[in-house]
């Protein structure tokens, strides 16, 4: 059974949508912290709606945002609740977008993931095993999780933009490079930016690269 998440929409400019990006907010935020990222966006993609859910459960970490699954060097939970967080979140995620698939009446390729964290995570875990493959994936300062199991999973392979900031205290910068080898050997169409001096957070350089990316996807 999959949990309902609680999400904002901002409709497209046109009326009429044929597109949606889609927001997973980061580990401890929640939607709206993502959704204001449609403010620049939207005046490039009038056909595109935007969606940003909240995580399924509140934050061990931060009781005020809520979090996709534990991470146990932050909130002291085990590996298996991590793992089992995760397996179920994925579940969860995935539902709630083939609902936002249904209610816009849009095909998969019309659908992209813009993740921030422990957003782009998640962003980069279910994108490859969903059923038909999305527009792409924009992955804002995360890491790709089990990049040895990626190849072997995979079921699609949409393309992916990674970026990351060169002084990321947070999320180690070299976990891009990780992610970055490990999908361009699945056979990813992989593109990367690193945001020059920028620590755990979204450089104006990278949104527009990230912009880039969606309007030749979504265009």
């Amino acid at each position: 059974m999959t949990r309902a998440l609680n999400a904002k929409r901002r409709p497209p400019r046109s009326g009429k949508p044929r597109s949606a990006v889609v927001f997973v907010h980061g580990y401890g935020a929640d939607g709206a912290d993502l959704l204001g990222l449609a403010d620049p966006l939207a005046p490039h993609l009038p056909d595109t709606a935007f969606h940003a859910p909240d995580a399924p459960e509140r934050c061990a970490g931060n009781p005020f945002g809520y979090q996709w699954f534990p991470i146990p060097w932050l909130d002291g939970s085990s590996e298996e609740a991590a793992r089992q967080g995760l397996v179920q979140a994925a579940a969860d995620l995935n539902a709630y977008l083939d609902g936002v698939l249904e209610a816009e009446g849009l095909l998969p390729e019309r659908l992209a993931l813009v993740g921030f964290s422990q957003g782009s995570m998640m962003s980069l875990h279910i994108a490859p095993r969903r059923a038909a493959p999305i527009a792409g994936v924009v992955a804002f300062s995360g890491r790709l999780l089990a990049p040895e199991r990626l190849a072997a999973e995979a079921r699609v392979k949409p393309p992916v933009l990674l970026l990351h900031g060169d002084a990321d205290p947070v999320v180690p910068f070299a976990d891009m490079g990780v992610a970055g080898d490990a999908l361009v050997a699945a056979g990813f169409e992989t593109y990367a930016h690193v945001m020059k001096g920028t620590g755990h957070g979204i450089a104006p350089d990278g949104l527009s690269v990230a912009l880039q990316f969606l309007r030749q996807r979504l265009g």
